[in-house]
């Protein structure tokens, strides 16, 4: 297949879905393979998005400009997701490089859903061109914490409340030490807007299954 699409002269994207069988990431380049789905099938449901999330740990190495790991398309606005795990959902696929595919009904969805799939600050962390993959750092408690490398030296952080608790570790203290950041720093809150100042140690609180997303232009 991939012989057959580079044949014909033009662009065409080249989607495997191997549903992460044989190591499909070692060879799929080769093949001239543009994604592929590095997991069995995604679900509408909190432990479906974790699970497949968590399964990309250790890929990022296999992402990149032209060839991306595919954990499924969204299930943004399906189920019953809550407005924070929609929200959460989306921002750890931006986080992975991972291809945006919107599964629900476009037409009726509800404006707290066309929110989320329109956020620019968002699809742009996507969308960088640096084309990195983030890497889970650490976690703590119910909390992961995620760092994404942005073209220009920029970075995001994710800070994922994973537990079903009502707010994170009562609370979690976020480690910018383990995060390879030195001082405090000051980003853009992408799901809010507002300017937010990191602390190491500072006490974060979230609802169950929420996150805070954050590019800092400048790190320290």
């Amino acid at each position: 297949m991939g012989k057959a699409l580079q044949s014909t002269g033009r662009p065409i994207v080249l989607s495997l879905c191997q549903y992460g069988w044989d190591a499909v990431w070692e060879w799929a380049p080769e093949l001239g393979g543009n994604l592929w789905r590095t997991t069995g099938d995604i679900q509408a449901n909190w432990n479906s998005m974790y699970t497949i999330l968590s399964q990309q740990e250790g890929l990022e190495g296999y992402a990149g400009p032209g060839h991306w790991n595919d954990p499924d398309m969204l299930e943004v606005g399906n189920g019953k997701l809550t407005l924070a795990e929609n929200r959460a959902h989306f921002s750890m696929w931006a986080m992975l490089s991972a291809p945006l595919l919107a599964g629900n009904d476009l037409p009726h969805m509800k404006p707290g859903i066309k929110d989320i799939l329109t956020n620019r600050d968002v699809i742009a962390i996507d969308q960088d061109t640096l084309g990195k993959q983030a890497s889970r750092v650490y976690s703590e408690g119910e909390v992961d914490v995620w760092a994404k490398h942005l073209a220009g030296g920029a970075v995001a952080i994710a800070v994922l409340n994973a537990g079903s608790d009502r707010y994170s570790t009562h609370p979690f203290h976020l480690s910018l030490a383990k995060l390879g950041l030195h001082g405090a720093q000051s980003g853009k809150d992408l799901w809010t807007g507002k300017t937010v100042d990191l602390n190491d140690n500072m006490a974060i609180e979230l609802g169950s299954h929420d996150i805070l997303l954050v590019r800092i232009a400048n790190p320290k």
